[in-house]
């Protein structure tokens, strides 16, 4: 089967490559670079089955590369900047417009291009359109608590919009289009751009204290990455057409306890400093309602955060 993945050189643009071309799919693997990294899909280049084109989904495909994807069945769209780090270069923070610009012409140019070749599409959202949520856990229904002039609203807003895009291809156009929010997820190839597994992980391996916003309180749930591409694919998959479905592991922890496990899964004695400030609008709890994606897609995550935290802490340790 002929399929796309755009943000293929990303953290989870290359997982997914690497389960379709597992199964024997022939695979585009589009992607800017911007923040992807083309180490990821290294290991892919030379296999017969799988390509390489960079190339900015934000700007229509020139004749010669669209005669290329001719034929696609599925289209998956993950480009996009994804860290709200500040303080990193590769942040959606430090790529504001790319960030604006790909979730929302880029996913106008896919789904004119998913119309044309009669293709299934899939628009990675996240769980950022929850914004700081008032509804817990986070059902798709609830519609969100996000802020349009905020640091992270390029990211979060633009998100909301790639949703409506879709949307309403699905409505006007008959688009065989659906969505997924994505949740908190890690594991090997996570980029260093200072989210907070991979903050902890790395300060442990240091020996340097571990880096805490506000109190420490505030609740994420984490998904394994093998977890995740599964949910992505039988989105794509068995997913109705127009609609949306929460994927990420409804198993709650403090960011507290999530130090507390790396340190104890370490072996460190790293001290756990609760003294920075929350970012502006850093949402306090999230979680989702995953109901809808084991009741429809027959999903739901397998890998513990014990379990995945012990596979990255030994892949940054080998490198």
């Amino acid at each position: 089967m002929k399929i796309i993945v755009t943000g293929g050189a990303g953290f989870l643009g290359s997982h997914l490559c690497d389960r379709l071309i597992e199964r024997g799919d022939n695979v585009y693997c589009i992607d800017n670079l911007i923040t992807g990294n083309r180490d990821n899909i290294k290991h892919l280049e030379e296999n017969p089955n799988f390509k390489f084109i960079n190339h900015d989904v934000s700007e229509d495909f020139p004749e010669n590369l669209r005669s290329q994807i001719s034929d696609v069945k599925f289209i998956y769209h993950l480009a996009s900047p994804a860290s709200p780090n500040k303080n990193n270069p590769k942040s959606y923070i430090s790529f504001p417009f790319q960030t604006m610009k790909v979730n929302t012409v880029g996913t106008t140019v896919l789904c004119e291009f998913a119309l044309r070749e009669g293709a299934k599409l899939l628009f990675a959202s996240t769980s950022e359109t929850y914004g700081d949520p008032l509804e817990h856990p986070q059902k798709e229904t609830y519609r969100g608590n996000v802020s349009t002039t905020g640091p992270r609203a390029v990211y979060d807003e633009a998100k909301r919009f790639g949703e409506t895009i879709v949307s309403a291809y699905v409505r006007s156009k008959n688009l065989d289009g659906r969505i997924i929010r994505i949740f908190n997820t890690y594991g090997e190839r996570m980029a260093d751009d200072g989210r907070v597994v991979i903050e902890f992980i790395k300060a442990a391996l240091a020996n340097k204290p571990f880096p805490i916003f506000g109190s420490g309180i505030q609740t994420r749930s984490f998904c394994y990455v093998s977890d995740l591409i599964e949910g992505i694919i039988l989105a794509m998959e068995r997913g109705a057409k127009g609609q949306v479905y929460n994927l990420g592991n409804p198993n709650e922890f403090s960011i507290l306890e999530l130090a507390e496990k790396v340190k104890k899964l370490t072996g460190v004695a790293s001290e756990i400093k609760t003294t920075e400030s929350l970012p502006e609008d850093d949402p306090k709890m999230r979680c989702p309602d995953i109901t809808k994606a084991r009741n429809e897609l027959g999903w739901e995550p397998k890998v513990s955060l014990e379990e995945g935290l012990k596979k990255l802490i030994g892949y940054l340790k080998s490198r």
